[in-house]
């Protein structure tokens, strides 16, 4: 590789110091995103996929499946309204994605039997069930899939997850639960994660702002960085060699490139924007999302963040004051910057070429104040983990719009039709953003193995 390309004089000692792995995002040099091979042919509509994960999983029937004739302690506390839709009537506290729904599709009998946060995330994130095991031998993430094959150009990642921390919140589920990342693809195709609070007046991405100018004395310490980087390759793992050097490059390019600065940004958007989308922690990293796809990365998740508050029900994981929370910090925050979102991306002309999807990774018990084997238990007030029908939402891409897809029963407990599991989630995706879901992978050990094996749901594509 030409020194040239390589040096950057823009680009002070520091920041490439930091580009080589040893501070960079918080991922060490093997774990940066790079896509080695070469792009496979497209044949789906979308170019892009925006995930809006809702870590805990969403009450289905105090959302987008409300079941307004059932008993009280079946249906809870809140009304339904019309939608944009005839016929089709969601929770009063989504209007602005009620005045929207003629671009959504409701999937209302997703299905599978987990019940556990962890390897239920994995089962929505990959379509394969989580297997035995370290994170390691995972299935791949849809973004490390895209990654593989190569999807993606320039400085900037092809997969970027975007989970904020919150100083002493409450427990994540970010640090263990499955199919976040690459997987049994190795390391390399892991996301670029961005911890940082987008809403935050300060926030930064791995310290992208650069300071000009590059003395003498930084010139001559090249060498010396260059022997310092050298020896943490020589410490690593002979499978990883390979993708030390390319993605010690692809830091080193994204912190050089203006442009891919420019897309981590969020002050060069109006300030009537960004409130838009919500001055919050979720609102904020769906505008980043947006602005991270229209830049050229192929798939970005939002994680839910971590909202602090210790002692209740944290995330959509609603154990206790479900509908407390749902009124107050949840369906508004999310409706707010969902809503946002596919106006930003209609205006643009990009809700066509870009795939959204919100998802949790399970539902709700049917009944308030009900309890389940494995679940976590629930209040009177709550509700407990449910995987045995719930809601995902999808819009753009090529998906009908002003549609719905399944039902669920009377009580909101069990899919009443076209029953859909995470595998055929994961296929539509994958067909979606030009990918065959019966694509041949390898694992780490060379074995050949088949990415999905769900059906394509075929009858909610245009």
């Amino acid at each position: 590789m030409p020194t040239a390309r390589f040096f950057n004089p823009a680009v002070r000692r520091r920041e490439f110091l930091r580009a080589g792995g040893l501070s960079l995002f918080g991922l060490g040099l093997p774990d940066y995103l790079r896509a080695a091979d070469k792009p496979s042919p497209r044949r789906g509509r979308a170019k892009s996929c925006i995930v809006l994960f809702m870590w805990g999983g969403p009450a289905q029937q105090d959302t987008w499946d409300p079941k307004p004739d059932a008993p009280d302690v079946y249906r809870g506390e809140f009304g339904t309204i019309p939608t944009a839709v005839p016929g089709l009537r969601v929770c009063e506290h989504l209007p602005e994605l009620a005045k929207r729904a003629d671009k959504l599709c409701l999937i209302r009998s997703m299905t599978h039997p987990d019940v556990n946060h962890l390897t239920a995330t994995h089962h929505l994130l990959t379509g394969r069930a989580a297997p035995a095991g370290p994170i390691a031998d995972d299935w791949p993430n849809y973004g490390a899939v895209l990654a593989k094959l190569g999807r993606g150009a320039g400085a900037l990642p092809p997969y970027v997850s975007m989970m904020p921390v919150v100083p002493d919140g409450a427990p994540r589920f970010v640090e263990e639960s499955h199919g976040q990342g690459a997987g049994l693809l190795g390391p390399v195709y892991n996301p670029m994660r961005i911890d940082a609070d987008a809403s935050s007046p300060d926030y930064k991405v791995g310290e992208l702002t650069l300071s000009a100018g590059l003395d003498a004395d930084r010139v001559g310490g090249r060498r010396g960085l260059l022997d310092s980087l050298d020896r943490q390759v020589q410490r690593m793992a002979a499978a990883e060699l390979d993708a030390a050097e390319a993605n010690r490059r692809r830091a080193f390019e994204l912190i050089a490139s203006p442009a891919a600065r420019a897309a981590f940004d969020l002050t060069r958007e109006p300030m009537a924007v960004r409130e838009r989308y919500g001055m919050n922690r979720h609102g904020q990293s769906v505008l980043q999302a947006r602005r991270l796809i229209e830049a050229g990365v192929p798939l970005v998740t939002v994680f839910w963040p971590n909202d602090g508050i210790t002692n209740v029900s944290v995330y959509w994981d609603t154990h206790s004051r479900n509908f407390i929370d749902l009124k107050t910090r949840l369906c508004p925050v999310t409706d707010r910057a969902f809503s946002a979102l596919l106006d930003d991306l209609s205006a643009r002309g990009m809700l066509d070429e870009t795939l959204v999807v919100w998802t949790g990774e399970m539902g709700r018990t049917p009944k308030v104040g009900q309890s389940v084997p494995g679940g976590a238990g629930a209040g009177r007030d709550g509700r407990d983990h449910w995987g045995r029908v719930f809601t995902t939402v999808l819009a753009g891409g090529g998906v009908k719009g002003g549609a719905v897809y399944g039902a669920s029963d009377k009580y909101a407990a069990e899919p009443a039709n076209l029953p859909t599991t995470p595998a055929d989630l994961a296929a539509t995706v994958y067909h979606s953003l030009g990918v065959d879901p019966r694509t041949e992978i390898h694992d780490r050990l060379g074995r050949p193995l088949t990415l999905c094996d769900g059906e394509v749901i075929r009858g909610i594509l245009s």
